[in-house]
């Protein structure tokens, strides 16, 4: 019984540590090509196609995004938003600075390499326990 819960211990680590590497390049890639998002305060209105926001952007232009449904319900009823526009784009916005995207991927990253170090842990305790 002990060589099976050593040899899962050892399979479970190695897939940890393998997936949750992977893992933590795909999100550290994902983060690189996310972009800068800065902050800024855009005024929300109503349009024929639904509420959009306007913004000015650090070089003066005048940004515009038309709001997700998700938007318009965390919005509400404001006559102002605080959101995060993409540096260097006149329509990109969103309501967290930080990907939602990029933030599972890390998470699921953190979660691989935990299991990893269980497993790691297990396999040590077994080792010293029967010697």
């Amino acid at each position: 019984m002990s060589q099976a819960i050593d040899a899962l211990a050892e399979i479970f680590s190695w897939i940890g540590f393998g997936v949750g590497a992977l893992l933590a390049g795909i999100a550290l890639i994902m983060y690189l090509f996310d972009g800068t998002w800065v902050p800024v305060r855009a005024v929300v209105e109503s349009s024929a196609h639904g509420r959009l926001v306007r913004w000015f952007d650090e070089d003066g232009g005048v940004g515009e995004a038309h709001l997700t449904h998700e938007q318009e319900h965390h919005i509400g009823d404001a006559d102002m938003a605080d959101i995060f526009v993409r540096r260097g784009s006149l329509n990109r916005m969103r309501l967290t600075q930080g990907s939602p995207a990029v933030r599972a991927v890390a998470l699921l990253a953190g979660g691989m390499l935990a299991l990893g170090v269980v497993a790691l842990v297990t396999s040590l305790v077994m080792l010293f326990a029967r010697g």
